[in-house]
């Protein structure tokens, strides 16, 4: 392959073509890169937003400077007034801030989670502590309200074993017994000091699209990324605040240098968290 040419730009959003489980074992490093790995969120002063075709869901990095807000607009690819005409939006608050939802302003500490319901006309982020803000969207064909849930008020499901390296807590935010959406699905698993497996033995889920942005990464730490089919998997090498794209046939899983967490993200057929087929270790290869 000569050319690079998963992705376009539509205004100023990045569109991601799908890519079909037969590809993905033909592509180079810099192939999967730039099919599945979204690099560079997170730029001050700007919203910066990606659009997959893989369950039409939209990744974003809100950055705004201090003293100023950052207004989330509806770009080319949505075809719509502005952004949640059609659309419900999850936000994860990595570090202190603030969101604007048609007028009401809410607080997040970091880790904090705002869902922003379908309707809203007008959305926007400032933060005077050099927050950043992760964006996720997906289609919605109904409202539900504009909801906050707390990192601190949020109790994990405690996961994994010390002796398999992977101790973790995982924080159900958005989800059908928590912050009620169409069908995304959102929330932060915290690996444990000493462990650095995540979702190990891995799974896909058919019918759902996930997205993983892997935070809480010292500069020169990474985490690698399995994907692909569990009988012919690939990895990705990826850094703090970098986020991977999980077509709904591909494994998700990881393994760090250092510990990490990082915020998952679905969409699709359906909301059940438990609806995974799931893959024995002794069928990777």
């Amino acid at each position: 392959m000569d050319e690079i040419d998963c992705s376009r730009k539509d205004g100023d959003v990045e569109i991601r073509h799908p890519t079909h489980p037969g590809q993905y074992t033909e592509f180079g490093t810099e192939e999967l890169r730039a099919h599945y790995l979204v690099e560079d969120l997170f730029a001050p002063g700007e919203i910066r937003t990606v659009y997959t075709h893989q369950d039409r869901m939209v990744l974003g990095g809100a950055v705004p400077r201090p003293g100023t807000a950052l207004e989330l607009s509806a770009e080319p690819p949505l075809r719509s007034e502005y952004f949640c005409e059609r659309r419900e939006l999850g936000v994860i608050a990595l570090g202190g801030g603030s969101v604007t939802a048609d007028g009401e302003e809410y607080e997040l500490a970091h880790r904090d989670c705002l869902y922003v319901g379908r309707g809203t006309r007008s959305v926007s982020f400032s933060s005077d502590e050099g927050a950043r803000f992760y964006l996720v969207s997906a289609p919605a064909h109904t409202e539900y309200p504009t909801r906050v849930a707390r990192h601190a008020d949020t109790t994990p499901a405690e996961l994994g074993d010390p002796a398999t390296a992977n101790v973790r807590g995982l924080r159900k935010y958005v989800h059908p017994e928590g912050i009620h959406s169409c069908q995304l699905v959102m929330g932060i698993t915290e690996l444990a000091e000493g462990s650095v497996w995540n979702t190990m033995p891995c799974h896909t889920h058919d019918r759902r699209t996930e997205c993983y942005l892997y935070v809480d990464l010292p500069p020169e730490h990474r985490v690698i990324h399995l994907l692909g089919r569990p009988d012919e998997t690939r990895h990705l090498v990826v850094r703090n605040e970098q986020a991977v794209i999980s077509p709904s046939w591909s494994v998700h899983s990881g393994a760090g240098t250092h510990r990490y967490g990082f915020v998952w993200a679905m969409a699709g057929e359906n909301q059940d968290f438990g609806d995974m087929d799931h893959v024995a270790i002794d069928e990777l290869r």
